[in-house]
């Protein structure tokens, strides 16, 4: 069902008339939609000249052939692509996703939230996002070079500083950022650090950008649960995926005196009630790049679970941080009568529709992805401005930094959601306040 102030229900139904089959599109323009009822009854002029239509429009969408030889000589063709949907607050600013379920929707979701997530930081950075349905899994350094330098010898010629920077995201890491920065400075004949962020520290990137969406996401966890007047010392966590977002999640949660005691990959979950060896994780993860099976082999204390869900381990915190509609209506009715008390986005979207709907109706404080994970992207900007003035800040300070910018997302998140009626909505608040900031900025810059 969909809830629209009657003046918007129109615009939706072209948005979803002009992008059939994109279904995470839609999910995440619903989302939005069903915020911005009591915005356009405050303030009405944002029907005007068509601001919503074009704010659902991307500037431009890019989609390109990349072909590449594999180590035998066989060669392969993917499809990359660009979304750069909104640049009314500043250059595009997004990841590249390389994963086999990548299409023209799922960016185009992932570029829809990124403009409202950006905007939330309160940074000079408008929204993009891209990738390729390659999948890295099982292929060589040599194959995964390849495929990076045929990707930017398309996508270089819609990059620069101030026009489109891209960072990493699913399956993008910093050898892959490595690859296309090669490639691009080899054909511009430029050292243009601002062009990409996750850069390595020895060549332009900013310490803590690895941690940055993990610390972030628990960041604006603290800040939820201060609210109740609690913390995140002594409570049991659940954190779902295995990659960098999720490994740097456990590890602020350790910092601040929570368990965490289960986490997961495409192969299943693992729990260990004793609490997650992080070493452990890193070392097999980000060292040996194998499935964290492997952690219950070499772990005595934890079991595997190969079906099921992870989020029927008993909790008080639980932080998606894997992947796009994990965690469903089902899956959250099981947290909420296990005593979840609060939960935070690593993820972009992770949480269905349902899911979203069973915490608020539970009093569940919930932070959505755009607020929550906001972190990542936050510190690319801190990196783009290190970049600019050929600076490099400290740990420490650019941890204090973030620490400040994720503060400053939550208060502006509560104080919005009280002033439209509606205390401990971080959903609402987070897409007015977004959605807000973007509109502002197109409106002054007249119809284009």
């Amino acid at each position: 069902m969909t809830n629209f102030d009657e003046k918007l229900g129109p615009i939706f139904a072209d948005i979803l008339h002009r992008n059939p089959g994109e279904d995470e599109f839609h999910q995440a323009a619903r989302e939005v939609f069903e915020s911005l009822g009591r915005v356009v009854a405050k303030k009405p002029s944002y029907l005007n000249d068509a601001l919503l239509e074009r704010i659902c429009e991307p500037e431009r969408q890019i989609i390109f052939r990349v072909p590449w030889t594999d180590d035998k000589g066989q060669t392969h063709v993917n499809r990359g692509f660009r979304v750069q949907f909104n640049s009314a607050l500043g250059p595009y600013k997004g990841g590249l996703r390389f994963h086999p379920s990548v299409n023209l929707g799922i960016i185009k979701f992932l570029g829809f939230e990124q403009m409202f997530k950006n905007a939330l930081t309160g940074m000079p950075i408008g929204g993009g996002k891209g990738g390729s349905d390659f999948d890295p899994k099982g292929r060589s350094e040599a194959e995964i070079m390849r495929f990076c330098q045929s990707f930017m010898t398309e996508l270089y010629r819609h990059l620069g500083e101030y026009t489109d920077v891209p960072a990493g995201d699913m399956g993008v890491g910093g050898r892959e950022l490595g690859y296309m920065f090669g490639q691009y400075k080899r054909i511009t004949n430029r050292y243009e650090a601002g062009v990409l962020t996750g850069k390595g520290v020895g060549w332009g990137g900013s310490l803590v950008r690895t941690e940055a969406t993990g610390y972030g996401a628990t960041y604006f966890m603290q800040e939820m649960l201060a609210t109740r007047r609690q913390g995140i010392e002594g409570k049991r966590v659940v954190v779902s995926g295995s990659g960098n977002v999720a490994i740097y999640t456990v590890e602020k949660i350790h910092e601040l005196g929570g368990k965490v005691i289960a986490m997961s990959d495409s192969g299943g979950y693992i729990v260990d009630e004793a609490g997650i060896d992080l070493d452990l994780i890193k070392d097999i993860k980000e060292n040996r790049r194998k499935r964290i099976s492997q952690y219950a082999i070499e772990r005595s204390s934890a079991h595997h679970y190969s079906e099921g869900s992870i989020w029927s381990v008993p909790c008080d915190i639980a932080m998606p941080s894997a992947t796009q509609n994990e965690l469903t209506g089902r899956d959250a009715e099981v947290l909420v009568r296990n005593g979840v008390i609060a939960v935070a986005e690593g993820a972009n979207m992770p949480s269905t529709p349902e899911a979203v709907r069973v915490f608020q109706e539970g009093k569940v404080l919930f932070g959505p992805g755009k607020a929550a994970n906001a972190g990542g992207v936050a510190t690319s900007a801190l990196e783009m401005q290190q970049n600019a003035s050929r600076d490099s800040w400290t740990f420490e300070a650019t941890e204090k930094r973030l620490a400040d910018i994720m503060r400053d997302i939550h208060r502006s998140c509560a104080e919005t959601a009280k002033e439209y009626g509606a205390a401990d909505n971080y959903v609402l608040g987070a897409n007015i306040v977004g959605f807000s900031r973007v509109a502002d900025a197109m409106r002054s810059h007249g119809v284009i």
